[in-house]
């Protein structure tokens, strides 16, 4: 059983830090009273104590964005929440997917944008991009850049010159994943193969 501080504040309330359970995204914050937290944890959707509704709120109610409860973990000093949830639907009030209007995706997720981006490459070959070249190339000349971009990573991660490490690192990336659509593959491909190392 948490044991929260409602009394510290004066006004019975602790901040409620929403987080989103994929991405880690900060999606808002509010405010929590007693039955507010304990109806979150019974129905396992996000409830807050509304400061100008001066009455409990779930958030969703009425728009259906729903935030549903993941996890819920006090700080230290048991007076502030943090809550995992999944959210349906952008969950700022304005159409934002954060109140804090940032796109809620992880950073990760642009390999699969940049996927997407060089499968249009293959489909419409468009004159004078890079891509297409490797792709009018074929096997031999992509598979050349992936060697040559995974020994320049390596160059840089024994010279400890970071920065030069991380550069290559991105070129070793967007060409293994040229490889991957010449082949028919995508990353999801690769990330699938090592969940099932993993498990």
């Amino acid at each position: 059983m948490m044991k929260i501080d409602f009394d510290k504040l004066g006004n019975g309330l602790v901040p409620a830090i929403i987080q989103d359970a994929s991405t880690s995204k900060v999606l808002m914050l509010g405010f929590m009273n007693k039955e507010a937290f304990e109806k979150t944890e019974a129905e396992g959707k996000v409830t807050f104590f509304s400061r100008t509704k001066n009455r409990l709120w779930t958030k969703g109610e009425e728009s259906g964005n729903f935030l549903n409860v993941v996890s819920i973990a006090i700080d230290c000093d048991k007076d502030t929440l943090l809550i995992k949830a999944n959210p349906v639907g952008p969950t700022c009030h304005t159409g934002a997917d954060t109140c804090f209007n940032e796109k809620n995706e992880a950073d990760i997720s642009f390999l699969s944008h940049l996927q997407d981006f060089i499968d249009k490459r293959k489909e419409e070959m468009p004159e004078g991009s890079y891509t297409t070249s490797l792709f009018e190339k074929g096997t031999r000349k992509i598979t050349q850049k992936v060697g040559e971009e995974a020994i320049e990573t390596v160059i840089g991660a024994m010279a400890n010159d970071d920065e030069n490490f991380l550069y290559e690192g991105a070129d070793l990336l967007y060409h293994l994943i040229v490889l991957l659509t010449h082949k028919g593959y995508r990353i999801e491909d690769l990330a699938k193969e090592l969940k099932t190392r993993h498990s």
